[in-house]
């Protein structure tokens, strides 16, 4: 069989202080059918993942553009088309195929899309045809949309959070689309809207104990997938939340019927579910209190994996008004800062004005005295799904300031999810006694090893966790934590579940 694959994904804040351009992109990379070998660690992965399955029985990948940028405002509408018909031409000119595979996220919105992904899978379906399988692998903080269900045979996303499992939702994915090709299989897919609008960690209970229950499902004779798509709550679109889907082999009814069960399950478990978080001086408060080893600070309204601009400085403050020793704060993407401390060199000590400065949910600059104590070229950190994977940091710095607060400064805007963002510089993360990550939960999986505790921190920032009081203006306002009972459970006697 001939399998022709595309990789495209941006993750949209449509709240965010700057749009997605090109930039954006090829900071990244954008790789026209060669990720798999010019970037096999980075963006790359899933190529050499499905190409390694393909050959293995036989058959051929037709590989298309790879192209990832880290979440922003909405997609420049130029950027998005050109990235879409490079990925139309590509599947026009491969000629018929068995099969196609789209690796995105779910989330993605440009000017004049609110549906990246549905448009981009609507217009390959009208390349191939109806018979040809189509299969999407979606990020779980997606928003899983009609016209996504109608132009696709499967679709299946993430069940982690951090997402740890990229890969064996594509081997699954990858599955399911060459069996219905062999006529094998022939998927129905049914889903149920949640109502509910959220954040939910599968990292603790009782949202790791939904995902088995998730699995156990799929062990069923008839499903083939469930998935639970998380929503991007900060993605103002007609068709955002919360939603579970089902796909059954041929059994449109069953995929109906346990979709809902599962969505009442999960919309149970609602209240159980809110992750803890505290203000910054609770969190400082308590951390001072906790002995044994480093306790985890989550600066999660200041994530660049939710399209904040990660150089905000309220938790910095509190750290220099406080007098903390021994704590550590990364990354703050602040690419003047980077270029005076690369032109100081190691050893220097010089006056610095960092972060607050790309507006409000920024805070102010910080002025501080610091001592440069580390300059890498091209930095990286290691990916959350294989120690194999790195994503790019560029040109980075860790300097001193007073008490030992060490910080990272890297000048590829990303989220920290790796102990090497810091320990890559040279710091020891083993001696410190408080560790901040501007990240919302993909730090967990590499950091929880290492810390004593973690604590979810909430500032003022892009990533408002409010969720009740999130100023939609397209999406309705139907939902769980704004309405009690938007399903109108309680009205007609019944308990949810």
């Amino acid at each position: 069989m001939k399998i022709f694959a595309a990789f495209l994904a941006t993750e949209t804040n449509t709240y965010a202080a700057a749009p997605t351009g090109w930039g954006s992109f090829e900071e990244y990379g954008i790789y026209r059918g060669d990720a798999s070998t010019r970037d096999p660690q980075g963006l790359g992965g899933s190529m050499v993942e499905l190409r390694r399955l393909l050959a293995a029985e036989g058959h051929r990948l037709v590989e298309s553009l790879s192209a990832f940028a880290q979440p922003l405002g909405r997609t420049v509408r130029a950027v998005y088309e050109r990235l879409r018909d490079d990925i139309l031409d590509d599947l026009r000119a491969a000629g018929p195929v068995d099969g196609v595979i789209l690796i995105l996220h779910g989330a993605m919105v440009a000017d004049g899309y609110d549906d990246c992904e549905g448009d981009l899978a609507a217009r390959v379906r009208e390349i191939v045809g109806p018979t040809v399988p189509i299969g999407v692998e979606l990020d779980l903080h997606c928003h899983y949309t009609a016209l996504m269900q109608r132009s696709a045979d499967a679709i299946i996303a993430y069940k982690e959070y951090p997402h740890v499992d990229a890969l064996p939702r594509l081997q699954e994915l990858l599955r399911i689309v060459l069996d219905t090709a062999a006529g094998k299989l022939r998927p129905t897919a049914a889903m149920f809207d949640c109502k509910m609008v959220g954040l939910w960690h599968t990292t603790r209970e009782p949202m790791a104990g939904f995902v088995r229950r998730m699995q156990e499902v799929e062990r069923q004779p008839g499903v083939l997938s469930v998935s639970l798509g998380h929503g991007f709550p900060w993605g103002d679109v007609p068709e955002s939340g919360a939603r579970l889907w089902v796909i059954t082999d041929n059994d449109p009814a069953l995929a109906a019927i346990l979709a809902e069960r599962l969505g009442r399950e999960f919309w149970a478990l609602r209240e159980q579910t809110v992750t803890p978080m505290l203000d910054i001086e609770t969190a400082l408060d308590r951390a001072a209190r906790i002995e044994g080893g480093p306790v985890v600070i989550a600066d999660i309204a200041d994530n660049a994996g939710g399209g904040a601009m990660s150089d905000s400085s309220f938790i910095l403050q509190a750290l220099l008004a406080r007098g903390t020793q021994g704590a550590a704060i990364g990354a703050f993407w602040d690419l003047g800062a980077i270029q005076l401390c690369r032109d100081a060199g190691v050893g220097a000590r010089i006056a610095l004005r960092l972060g607050g400065k790309c507006g409000p949910a920024s805070g102010m600059p910080v002025d501080l005295e610091v001592v440069v104590k580390g300059v890498v070229d091209q930095h990286v950190q290691i990916g959350l799904n294989s120690t194999d994977e790195i994503a790019p940091l560029g040109p980075s710095v860790w300097v001193q300031a007073a008490n030992g607060l060490d910080i990272v400064l890297v000048s590829v805007r990303s989220q920290t999810f790796s102990p090497t963002v810091f320990t890559g510089l040279g710091i020891e993360l083993a001696a410190k006694r408080l560790i901040i990550v501007k990240s919302t939960q993909h730090f967990h999986a590499q950091f929880a090893p290492l810390a004593r505790e973690i604590l979810y921190v909430t500032t003022p920032g892009a990533i408002d966790m409010d969720f009740a009081r999130l100023p939609y203006q397209v999406r309705d306002l139907d939902y769980w934590p704004r309405v009690a009972d938007p399903h109108g459970f309680a009205a007609r006697g019944e308990a949810g579940t």
